[in-house]
């Protein structure tokens, strides 16, 4: 999903992590493969957020989706491979 300016800040206030700007190269190549989403870097790799089921009620959560991880090579690279969900659990609003 692609996130708004508020969500990315919020999303940040939780996970340690870089967006990649909308107007990067890879942005495009990105979205054709996984389609229209805010992608983040971090020690581990590329990720995204998607929605999750909440079970609390009012309250809407993203969940981190793993998209590639850095290999060992000199300088390392990112390699991609099939989209693994992650544990963590980004709060993306809360309704009152």
């Amino acid at each position: 999903m692609r996130l708004t300016s508020a969500l990315v800040e919020r999303t940040l206030s939780q996970l340690t992590a870089e967006p990649i700007p909308d107007d990067h190269p890879a942005v495009a190549q990105l979205s054709e493969l996984y389609g229209d989403h805010t992608f983040f870097l971090d020690t581990k790799g590329l990720s995204i957020v998607e929605p999750a089921d909440s079970s609390e009620s009012g309250t809407q959560m993203g969940q981190v989706v793993n998209l590639a991880n850095w290999n060992n090579s000199d300088p390392p690279k990112l390699a991609l491979h099939e989209p693994e969900p992650t544990e963590v659990l980004i709060v993306l609003d809360t309704t009152h």
